[in-house]
């Protein structure tokens, strides 16, 4: 594992945000069908793309969208050491807040499926429709606010460049989970990690 210099100020946070899919969950959303089905370009951000649609074909776009992830949260399963973490962090009274780019009700169907409902509170899981998607800073600002934090205070936790640019923006600390260990944006990262169950250990 790979340590920064603010290392022991994530060790310590009692106040983490994580992303939901492919951060707590198995990746598994193929993008490049995804976009092929909703007709986005290959380069394309796909929920800039569908805003920045006329209103109709936006309005059958996102419902498609939504169909979409709405079958892959029926079928996720949990990312290594998911649980543990949680629990960890939970058991000490960190507070705990979900931020993605899915729905809140996708993601609180997932939480349900792999076990963490009962350690992330409902009004602390963000999705599309309530804080401006990532890259953007609202949604941690937000959680932020909420629970009476700074947003230095807080880690963001992700495995994709949009998490790290997040975090980056609202001021907050990074953690970067990837499995291959490529660690491919060094620069947006304060703490790089193989698993979360890396992450955990790193914890204890």
């Amino acid at each position: 594992m790979h340590r920064s210099q603010v290392a022991i100020d994530i060790v310590q946070s009692r106040h983490w945000v994580f992303d939901l899919d492919g951060t707590l969950t198995v990746a598994i959303h193929d993008f490049a069908h995804i976009r092929s089905v909703l007709g986005v370009p290959e380069d394309s951000d796909i929920i800039c793309h569908l805003n920045a649609l006329p209103e109709p074909e936006a309005c059958v776009a996102k419902t498609k969208l939504s169909e979409i992830e709405e079958e892959l949260a029926g079928r996720t399963e949990p990312a290594v050491g998911a649980l543990g973490l949680v629990r960890l962090l939970h058991g000490r009274g960190a507070r705990l807040g979900v931020l993605t780019r899915n729905t809140r009700k996708n993601a609180l169907t997932s939480l349900a499926r792999i076990g963490l409902a009962n350690y992330i509170a409902p009004d602390d899981v963000l999705g599309r429709d309530e804080a401006q998607a990532k890259p953007h800073p609202d949604g941690i600002l937000k959680l932020a606010m909420r629970w009476g934090a700074l947003p230095s205070a807080v880690v963001m936790v992700g495995d994709y460049r949009f998490d790290l640019e997040t975090g980056r923006a609202a001021g907050a600390a990074t953690v970067h989970v990837d499995p291959s260990r490529a660690f491919r944006w060094p620069e947006l990262t304060d703490l790089a990690v193989g698993t979360l169950a890396e992450l955990a250990l790193a914890l204890e």
